[in-house]
């Protein structure tokens, strides 16, 4: 298995542990939480079963439709014919005693997946999943429950954060997170895709580290190929992805992915505040379950801009699959079929290219201090910009504010060779640095950093750099 090499360790130690396990493992959609406990637990599963999608179902008969999906797969896995459950605490009861027959002292696992789907209005299924885990599942020592779900606000309010029955009733949680560039390497690698590093980058920026997405690609064809084929010919299969993303993740996905377009429109993010006076919505109870799932499932991160104070913390866009839609595909009403293949030099691609690196050296942040040597250095990483009255101001994208009294200010520049300092470019830069040394306290030292793919070409401006990272630092693995 690539990657998940943590994750897989700890799920391991939890096995062997001579107690009752109740585990939850959350994370986007598509990002590969049934194929590690698959791949983990293989051959060692009692019992599994899969909740099935609300998304076409008429809400009155799903609950039914659910617990009789739930009874064929206590058949599948051996128990013998009975009543079939009209209730949650039915269907429990009828796995505890499934588990009580075979039960030879070994270790059982279950595993629950998309466990929110189960959870159909008016089911009564939190409560009993509580009965069936406080009265029972909890005193068997040789009992390992997995529960897993794409739907993390159901996820962290019905269990991580449940003030009910469950209240501290997981005994772990692991949130699954999309791949990191090394990891992205390894995958390809693993399914044999000979593809440049410079490229891989570029796959990033479309499909953001998720595997899934990432399978499709075909080792035969050009990655302009590939994403012509998933995203601009005729049935294009991820062409759809992002509705069907958000439907499947969210009751009211609608109001989601009005949130995810606004914030689309700034790099830097919206304050809450502002989200709420764009987006003409109510600041409440609701915004707040949305902002939580959305930062949740790594579509979003909430931080303070650089000299901000901490009540206007900015939610910032950094999903880069939702980002190459929006930009390229989002109410387009006629596509060109080899749109990529003709556009792949094209200016509006090459200034795409250059924010959405951006974005991918913002999700790689621990590998840019790595770089820098500063791994061990605490730090506050964020964009920062300024406005000077009628003048245009300046704006920059990753600030790595350090305890050290350093600031490094990030120039990223997404680039087919070495990149080169010209004379204006230089003066921006030293203006740029001016700009920010105003609002500093003076103790702190400015270090001109440049993040490329191929490196800096020396000539007598490159020394405006105090540190320049390179694309393959970007792929050091986490430690």
């Amino acid at each position: 298995m690539v990657g998940r090499k943590q994750e897989v360790k700890e799920l391991n130690r939890l096995y062997d542990r001579d107690q009752a396990e109740l585990v939850t493992i959350y994370g986007r959609r598509r990002v590969g939480k049934t194929y590690l406990v698959d791949e983990t637990f293989a051959g060692r599963i009692t019992f599994r079963h899969a909740g099935l999608s609300p998304a076409d179902e008429n809400a009155r008969g799903l609950l039914k439709l659910q617990l009789e999906h739930f009874y064929n797969s206590l058949m599948l896995h051996g128990m013998e014919k009975s009543e079939k459950p009209k209730s949650w605490l039915e269907a429990f009861l009828l796995l505890e005693k499934f588990l009580q027959k075979i039960d030879d002292g070994s270790r059982q696992l279950v595993f629950l997946d998309e466990l929110p789907w189960l959870d159909t209005p008016r089911s009564g299924f939190i409560r009993a999943f509580e009965g069936f885990w406080n009265t029972w599942g909890c005193h068997r020592k040789n009992l390992m429950v997995i529960v897993c779900g794409s739907a993390n606000s159901w996820i962290q309010d019905k269990l991580i954060n449940n003030h009910g029955g469950l209240y501290n009733r997981i005994t772990y949680e692991i949130k699954l997170s999309p791949f990191c560039l090394r990891e992205c390497e390894e995958f390809y690698e693993s399914n044999h895709v000979a593809i440049s590093r410079y490229d891989i980058v570029q796959s990033y920026m479309i499909f953001g580290g998720i595997p899934y997405y990432m399978g499709y690609i075909n080792g035969e064809r050009s990655l302009s190929q590939n994403i012509d084929d998933l995203f601009f010919a005729k049935n294009a299969k991820l062409r759809d992805e992002y509705n069907r993303l958000f439907a499947s993740l969210f009751v009211n996905p609608e109001a989601v992915k009005a949130i995810v377009q606004l914030l689309y429109c700034r790099n830097a993010g919206y304050t809450r505040k502002e989200i709420t006076e764009m987006l003409k919505i109510t600041d409440g109870g609701r915004l707040s379950r949305n902002l939580n799932a959305l930062e949740s499932s790594d579509f979003v991160k909430k931080y303070v801009p650089f000299g901000f104070r901490k009540r206007e913390e900015h939610y910032k866009l950094i999903d880069p699959f939702c980002i190459f839609y929006l930009h390229f595909i989002n109410n387009q009403k006629q596509i060109n079929e080899k749109f990529w293949q003709q556009n792949v030099t094209s200016g509006p691609i090459t200034v795409w290219r250059g924010f959405a690196f951006e974005n991918v050296c913002f999700n790689h942040v621990d590998q840019i201090k790595r770089a820098l040597g500063i791994s061990g250095v605490i730090s506050e990483n964020s964009a920062w910009s300024k406005r000077n009255g009628d003048e245009e101001g300046t704006q920059i994208d990753l600030l790595i504010a350090r305890n050290d009294n350093v600031i490094n200010m990030c120039e990223m520049k997404y680039y087919g060779g070495e990149f080169s300092v010209n004379k204006s470019y230089y003066a921006h830069l030293l203006r740029r640095q001016e700009i920010l040394a105003e609002e500093v306290h003076k103790r702190m030292a400015i270090h001109n950093t440049l993040i490329t793919t191929f490196g800096l070409r020396r000539n007598e401006y490159s020394g405006v750099f105090t540190n320049v990272v390179t694309m393959d630092d970007l792929f050091e693995p986490y430690e």
